[in-house]
């Protein structure tokens, strides 16, 4: 396939710098264009180079469009991601810099990602978090989601950030023993976890998330969006605050 590419931008930039007339290819003979194959063989032959140098530029294109394409997305969906009003916010909430975080407590990323996230918002002090639950990695996944979600419902957006420090570090399998085992360490109902997992309520937030996700054209996690830039995977925590400080300038 990136081979196919090579050729196919380096006829283009190639092609670019003949004559129009030597552009329309169905007005050749059989002998011309097996002449102007030569010849553009024996010029990619000469100076490879133009094979690199297009397929970088086309790149670069492509990387800009997508960029653009993913502001666009930011733009249109700005209440959603900012202001659902289901979603749990914290860092500081009337941060001048909110980053939105699509996660799921199976991947091994997102996992990662937790650790420079909790360091971000304890080195910053300004930054607002908000944190979409977003199971898509099997049934486990979706599981620890409703959990996690029934627990912010019952318990608070306190309790819910320990839970959600708790699952992101869990060494083992999801289940519902492992999951009452944790809803003890804090105290909690698990008849009444249980009951509200399973609940509309639930359901309902999760596939409003599920349908933005779509919308973002968000295939993986972790995805952040921070203030009006998509980083589609994981970032380091150097890198994260380089692109904090530059919004802020």
């Amino acid at each position: 396939m990136r081979l196919l590419k090579l050729f196919s931008a380096a006829f283009v930039a190639l092609t670019m710098a003949l004559p129009v007339q030597a552009l329309d290819l169905n007005e050749m003979t059989n002998e011309e264009r097996a002449i102007f194959r030569e010849e553009v063989r024996a010029y990619l032959m000469e100076q490879p180079e133009i094979i690199i140098e297009a397929v970088n530029q086309l790149e670069a294109r492509q990387q800009e469009q997508a960029a653009q394409a993913d502001l666009t997305l930011v733009s249109d969906n700005q209440e959603a991601l900012f202001d659902d009003g289901y979603s749990f916010v914290g860092g500081n909430p009337d941060g001048d810099i909110t980053l939105v975080e699509f996660l799921d407590y199976k991947c091994h990323y997102c996992r990662k990602a937790h650790e420079e996230v909790a360091k971000m918002l304890e080195t910053d002090g300004n930054i607002r978090l908000v944190v979409k639950e977003f199971p898509i990695l099997g049934e486990q996944s979706f599981l620890a989601a409703q959990f996690a979600i029934a627990v912010k419902h019952i318990a608070g957006g306190e309790i819910y950030k320990a839970v959600n420090d708790s699952l992101m570090t869990f060494p083992g399998e999801f289940s519902m023993p492992t999951l009452t085992r944790l809803a003890q360490t804090y105290g909690l109902d698990m008849a009444a976890i249980e009951t509200r997992m399973n609940s509309p309520e639930v359901a309902e937030e999760i596939q409003k998330t599920r349908e933005l996700a779509q919308q973002m054209r968000i295939t993986g996690t972790p995805t952040f969006i921070l203030q009006d830039e998509m980083l589609r995977g994981y970032l380091p925590f150097d890198q994260m605050m380089l692109i904090v400080n530059d919004k802020r300038s």
